[in-house]
């Protein structure tokens, strides 16, 4: 994981807690999810009993960050999992160090810290990157890795030319060119090393074309972004309600306040942009105003973060709903949703992690848009049609792993054999 700050040792820590029993991993599909199938196959079936997941107990973790504590101080430092969770884990999460990290300080403008690699062009940096993925491997006697980012928003991008060819793109590596972030320098170096790479953030990264290349080209499964875990995801549930009913909205107001490093980083204006632009495109793309010009044309549709320490990783989303019915009366809903945003994501880091694993295994390549159910913004294949309803992209997300049921390799751990696809 690059980014072990609060998300990824609510992670680490939590799955460490559930390996003894101190908790259930709620949240987490893979773990406590069904399949409808057909009657004559079983029915309702649990998904880890039917797909061959990578289980709790073979999972090691690793990763880079700017700072070099170890994930139990990193976990205090956090505020999420209470301390009495943590000292039950403590010797496990003391003996997990981050290693050093690809930090740019023009993507990341409100943080600095010390860890972090120093080299003399973007493509070095690459390199001891994959260095790092081989070391890790080879310490730990793994036959598998899965990269998901769990780091920091990066400031606002578009693509340029640099990111259109995989030969532009390891030119600029080369020559450092500005618009090769440290995210792409990550997913870089997962896919050169045959690792699926997963973005948790909004950052320009999986969709650029030379990367989407190399992941055709290396076989790798890739997929963001930007973890759809709090506000947006209570959108994704209600816009589609509305639509049902064909129930106007003329307005929706959202705004948050939440006090950790997420927090912090979006004081600035460009990471801010990433992380709105995110939050943005589901609601346009669920109510269809070309379909239904009456109902949602005029709808003003606005989004804000805000940075307020006290609050730490508990964060509040607030929604203010003007919708309007019959004859065109006004209504209003409001949703003030006090949430643990580390809490909500840590499930899906596990779940996307296992599937993205369990894609590789079953030879799936290139971008997986059937994961979609789990980011904000999902990056499709050229063409694809967007589909953020959260209850299609369910459907759309249990279809491919019933397909998954018939084409996956069991991987070592769950019957003794190695994964090899």
């Amino acid at each position: 994981m690059p980014g072990m700050g609060a998300v990824a040792t609510t992670f680490i820590g939590g799955v460490l807690a559930i390996r003894q029993g101190l908790g259930l991993p709620i949240g987490a599909l893979s773990q406590m999810g069904t399949l409808p199938m057909a009657a004559e196959a079983g029915g309702e079936i649990p998904i880890k009993n039917l797909l061959p997941l990578a289980r709790l107990e073979d999972l090691v973790f690793g990763g880079w960050d700017i700072f070099p504590e170890n994930m139990h101080t990193a976990a205090l430092k956090a505020g999420v999992l209470a301390p009495a969770t943590l000292a039950h884990i403590k010797a496990d999460l003391e003996r997990i160090r981050p290693m050093p990290a690809v930090f740019d300080r023009a993507c990341v403008r409100q943080i600095e810290g010390p860890h972090v690699k120093q080299a003399g062009s973007k493509m070095a940096l690459a390199e001891q990157l994959r260095d790092d993925i081989r070391s890790f491997k080879a310490a730990n006697d793994l036959d598998r890795a899965v990269m998901v980012w769990c780091a920091s928003t990066e400031s606002y991008g578009e693509l340029a030319p640099v990111h259109q060819s995989l030969s532009a793109f390891e030119e600029g590596l080369e020559t450092s060119h500005p618009a090769i972030v440290p995210s792409m320098i990550y997913a870089y170096a997962a896919i050169r090393e045959g690792v699926p790479f997963a973005n948790g953030a909004p950052n320009l990264t999986e969709e650029i074309p030379a990367l989407q290349d190399l992941a055709a080209e290396a076989g790798v499964p890739i997929s963001g972004k930007d973890f759809k875990s709090g506000q947006t995801m209570i959108k994704t549930v209600l816009a589609p309600a509305f639509k049902a009913r064909l129930l106007g909205v003329s307005g929706w107001f959202s705004t948050n306040i939440l006090g950790n490093r997420d927090g912090l980083v979006l004081r600035d204006a460009e990471a801010l942009k990433s992380k709105q632009v995110s939050k943005l495109s589901a609601l346009e793309q669920i109510l269809d105003a070309q379909v239904y010009p009456d109902l949602y044309s005029d709808m003003y549709h606005t989004v804000d973060i805000n940075y307020y320490p006290p609050r730490g990783d508990n964060k509040e989303g607030w929604d203010n709903i003007d919708i309007f019915g019959w004859l065109g009366y006004p209504m209003q809903i409001k949703i003030d949703f006090l949430c643990r945003d580390s809490i909500l994501a840590a499930p899906l880091v596990l779940d996307v992690a296992l599937f993205m694993d369990l894609a590789a295994r079953c030879g799936l390549t290139g971008l997986q848009d059937w994961l979609a159910f789990y980011y904000k913004r999902p990056i499709l294949a050229a063409g694809a049609r967007a589909e953020h309803d959260l209850f299609r992209q369910l459907a759309i997300l249990q279809d491919r792993l019933r397909t998954l049921a018939d084409l996956a390799v069991p991987a070592r751990g769950v019957s003794g054999e190695m994964a090899v696809n």
